[in-house]
């Protein structure tokens, strides 16, 4: 791996939580494919464009910029080495040429100058340590014109979907996991504009967008997941197996609100954030 700012990430996308994504891609993927169309429709990639992809983890995101920019190329970055095996895995699988993955901190990655026509990101930009010192490196990777597009959370109050859902959970969620720390780095438009501009960007668009993410197949199925994710799995780990059966219980009854017959499906919302060099 080159250099590290993020040490703290480094860690912990390198420790259990990085491998529990790689071995599950399909249920992180399920949670936001519903944003996908709306991110990939902001960054407007065209068949020629170099594409880096920030926070690549397993991939998915690449190999759908890589399609898009079939003439030309994309490459992922990503500070876990389980998550780069799998998104390497999944897209010689694929027999996509036009890709490559590295394993770096985004934030001081060295990359070959100026050369990227688009940046797009799912959600990883906001792990960096200082945000307006990475901002600065990838506006200076792109050429000039080039465009970034990401996405990241709106703020959840109590009474989000995806709250109600967990609610049973609330007093046991003590602090974030090791590697969701950081997430809420950029809920606010007025902090994202803040950091894009001192960062050297202009033309900065923050759109909100809503979608379904999708949880599981059923209540039941559902629950597994929520269990396995990075917070829930961290700060439940000293709980005695009776609460957390009730736990259980308690989840599982909630999430059949968002049943559908399409699986658990639970209303969730973005920013959507571009900006040119």
């Amino acid at each position: 791996m080159s250099a590290i700012a993020n040490h703290q990430q480094a860690k912990a996308w390198n420790d259990w939580e990085g491998r529990l994504w790689a071995d599950h891609p399909e249920r992180y993927n399920a949670m936001m494919d519903g944003f996908n169309a709306p991110l990939f429709a902001a960054a407007d990639i065209a068949a020629h464009h170099t594409v880096l992809d920030v926070g690549c983890g397993t991939g998915l995101t690449t190999r759908l910029a890589a399609r898009r920019a079939h003439r030309g190329h994309a490459l992922g970055v990503d500070l876990s080495a389980a998550m780069l095996e799998r998104a390497r895995r999944d897209a010689a699988a694929e027999n996509l040429a036009n890709i490559a993955f590295e394993q770096g901190d985004a934030q001081v990655h060295p990359f070959a100058g100026p050369g990227f026509d688009t940046i797009i990101s799912r959600g990883g930009v906001m792990f960096f340590a200082d945000l307006v010192a990475a901002f600065t490196h990838l506006h200076d990777a792109l050429v000039p014109g080039g465009r970034l597009a990401f996405l990241g959370p709106q703020p959840a109050g109590p009474h989000s979907p995806f709250a109600r859902a967990t609610a049973a959970l609330a007093p046991y969620m003590r602090e974030p996991s090791p590697a969701a720390q950081g997430m809420g780095s950029l809920l606010d438009p007025a902090r994202i504009s803040e950091v894009l501009t001192a960062a050297g960007f202009h033309a900065i668009e923050i759109a909100p967008v809503h979608a379904d993410m999708g949880f599981g197949r059923d209540a039941h199925d559902a629950t597994d997941f929520v269990f396995t994710m990075g917070p829930a799995h961290h700060n439940l780990r000293d709980v005695d197996a009776a609460t957390l059966a009730a736990l259980r219980t308690q989840v599982q009854d909630a999430l059949g609100e968002f049943e559908t017959p399409q699986g658990v499906r639970i209303p969730g919302a973005v920013w959507i954030v571009t900006a040119t060099r």
